[in-house]
């Protein structure tokens, strides 16, 4: 309609005056010099000689006919090279042209008018060039065309039926058209001046040209214009286009139904008058027309029809609208994609339409559209898939064909998709349940391998936490996603990282690790003022040369090393002094603070070395520190250092931060030479992680974080 791309509108009133200047090349006046070998200067001074005859040549004899007719068809020529319609304004052209189309006196009432109509097809041919410029567009009305065109309208009603007044009504239609292009004071102008009247009679016309720019007319004086829109069903307009949309002749029904769309929008009232009027059916079977053009506009009625307050969507779907709209979906016509899809977004809004738009095979090209660079198109095809998603029969569809993985990975142009894509996601979130879940379950483990792994990815971010036990253990969902972590395609390595991080963090916080854990038993310090004092010390450590003066009572109580190294076979059990050979001095100091006030803290400098002593003697609180602040450090760097680390002293904290890790930044671990042997030695430790954690979590029937933070 006359709102879509409104350049490519202008371009085609263009395009149809050219047509029709070609159709009526025969019998013009022949130019003496082609056009484009002419100067500046050439032009002007053969314009202003067409211009002086138009103007002094204005009696109905012969002579003076037979001038005027051959100047307008000239200045038409001229004109029709847009470049210099400017250059044929300046030099008066305007004024002269409307001048041949009023009536000159006749010399005797019997007398034959030589040239009949011709003049005055000519000059509407010129003036409806020179509007294809909307800045010419005021001069031309305030010249006095406006009641001149209208009365050449009227000319059909003096009973003669001949093809020189056939095409100077349509002429005058046609300039009526450009006229009024996108300017509203000179609609409503028409209107006053009595135009739409004799427009709509033209609908009835014996010749489908003048049917035609008729229609074409009313199309521009409908749009966003309450008044003239009024007026034109007022005039009993809707039986006449409702015909033409049946119409054999596809400039017709194209026309047509362009009138109808500008007369329904944003008219709720009129809506109802053309569907009354019996507008569907043709508006659906146009739907199918060879006509592009006719298309499109068909298929945006039919979104206006389905709008939101309509009850006729269930109407336009049982009458056939939905396999059409859906076949449009794979055009290569942009503009035809949009329609369609806006059209399906309004119908899918509707319980009873949104399963048979699937069952019509509507999800894959809707999905494919997702990947549009047009924002419009883009957001239509969102809109589709919102709607689709609220019916619980359409969940399973959507996901077994890979719809979640498209809608999580669409780059989206405009925030009011991304808003309808999360949530359309939230929609399908909150319908993993029931028998859509036994569905999906039972597709896992019987489809085809590629069905099984988009359902395990999908229900990895879509299903509810106390699900997942159900899904990734008991019905191998989670071997699914490790299987894809092997894959040879980057692709599915980095959707099975995807998957499993959020299948890790579903309905949680989580970063790696929230906080440093707490000592895992109560304890009972010295306190501070006792770390290396020799007050009743009875224990002398020797560390690179330097003596730490302790308390036997205080390390006994610490933890198992100590008392197997104090009360045990050892040597060091009655030994005053006892060397500590593989320990620096400031590790060993912060490892002894920690087990004389229970609290130390850990600078990344010392997390390692701090780590191994904790490990060596057991001291499992202030292990857990050191895994802390390692896991606050991790880089992609040296991920792979850090989880040989935590295998080498069994830190499992750090161990299942270093996994997470892994899956979080698997995109850019990826780059690194070592990525595909740190993914094979993994993959044994998270088939062991997820399977804990998520039998745990169902256990303990409670939606909380994979990991374990006690």
């Amino acid at each position: 309609m006359d709102h879509q791309n409104k350049p490519q509108t202008r371009r085609s009133l263009k395009r149809k005056l050219e047509q029709e200047f070609e159709e009526d090349k025969s019998g013009r006046c022949k130019a003496a010099v082609v056009e484009s070998q002419r100067t500046h200067e050439d032009i002007i001074r053969d314009v202003r000689i067409h211009v002086d005859v138009l103007n002094t040549c204005i009696s109905f004899t012969e002579a003076h006919r037979a001038a005027a007719k051959c100047s307008a068809q000239l200045l038409s020529e001229i004109a029709m090279n847009e470049d210099v319609v400017d250059l044929i304004v300046e030099c008066g052209a305007v004024p002269a042209l409307v001048k041949q189309i009023q009536t000159p006196p006749l010399l005797a009432e019997s007398d034959p008018i030589p040239f009949e109509y011709e003049v005055e097809k000519a000059c509407a041919f010129a003036l409806g060039l020179i509007a294809v410029k909307a800045e010419h567009q005021q001069l031309v009305v305030d010249a006095g065309a406006l009641p001149c065109l209208v009365n050449l309208l009227k000319m059909h009603k003096d009973g003669c039926n001949s093809r020189e007044m056939n095409g100077v009504i349509r002429k005058a239609a046609d300039a009526i058209t450009n006229l009024a292009h996108e300017n509203a004071r000179i609609k409503t102008r028409i209107r006053t001046e009595g135009g739409i009247p004799p427009l709509v009679q033209l609908l009835e016309y014996h010749d489908i040209k003048v049917q035609r720019s008729a229609a074409g007319a009313l199309r521009t004086l409908a749009f966003k214009n309450d008044e003239n829109k009024n007026q034109i069903v007022e005039c009993n307009a809707l039986p006449t286009l409702v015909l033409m949309l049946s119409s054999e002749d596809v400039t017709v029904h194209y026309e047509a139904v362009g009138v109808i769309g500008n007369l329904v929008h944003s008219s709720p009232n009129i809506k109802k008058d053309v569907l009354l009027a019996g507008a569907l059916q043709p508006v659906i079977r146009l739907l199918s027309s060879s006509c592009l053009e006719s298309q499109r506009e068909a298929a945006l009625l039919i979104g206006q029809f389905a709008a939101a307050d309509s009850d006729c969507k269930v109407h336009i779907v049982q009458r056939g609208a939905v396999p059409p709209l859906i076949e449009m979906l794979t055009s290569s016509d942009v503009q035809l994609k949009e329609m369609s899809a806006f059209a399906l977004g309004r119908l899918a809004q509707d319980t009873h339409n949104q399963v048979g738009i699937v069952q019509s095979g509507g999800i894959v090209p809707l999905l494919s559209l997702l990947d549009s660079k047009g924002g419009p198109l883009q957001h239509n095809s969102a809109f589709v898939l919102y709607g689709l998603a609220e019916n619980e029969d359409n969940v399973v569809d959507l996901i077994k064909t890979g719809g979640v993985q498209k809608l999580l990975e669409g780059e989206f142009i405009a925030q009011p998709t991304k808003d309808c894509v999360a949530k359309t996601l939230k929609r399908l979130e909150e319908k993993i349940h029931g028998r859509a879940l036994n569905h999906l379950l039972y597709l896992m483990r019987t489809a085809a391998k590629a069905v099984q792994k988009r359902v395990a990815l999908a229900l990895a971010h879509l299903c509810a936490p106390n699900d997942r036990k159900t899904i990734f253990v008991d019905n191998n969902g989670l071997e699914l996603l490790l299987g894809l972590l092997e894959s040879k395609s980057f692709k599915q390595q980095k959707d099975g990282s995807e998957a499993l991080y959020k299948l890790a963090t579903k309905g949680t916080s989580l970063s790696s690790v929230d906080a440093a854990p707490v000592s895992p038993t109560p304890q009972v310090y010295l306190g501070e003022q006792y770390v290396n004092n020799p007050t009743l010390s009875d224990v002398t450590f020797l560390v690179e040369g330097k003596r730490f003066y302790a308390h036997r009572i205080c390390l006994l109580a610490s933890s198992d090393a100590f008392r197997a190294m104090f009360d045990g076979g050892y040597r060091e059990r009655d030994a005053k002094d006892v060397e500590i050979p593989n320990i620096r001095w400031d590790v060993f100091v912060l490892m002894m603070r920690y087990i004389y006030t229970g609290s130390v803290t850990v600078e990344i400098d010392h997390a390692q070395e701090l780590l191994r002593a904790a490990d060596q003697y057991l001291l499992e609180g202030l292990k857990r520190l050191c895994e802390y602040a390692i896991a606050q450090d991790i880089s992609v760097e040296d991920v792979m250092l850090m989880y040989e680390l935590a295998e080498a002293f069994n830190a499992t904290t750090l161990r299942e931060t270093c996994l997470l890790f892994i899956l979080e930044q698997f995109e850019r671990i990826s780059t690194k030479p070592w990525c595909s042997r740190l993914i094979q030695r993994v993959i044994p430790d998270l088939r062991n992680f997820f399977v804990s954690a998520l039998v745990k979590c169902y256990d303990s029937n409670v939606s909380s974080p994979l990991w374990p933070l006690d």
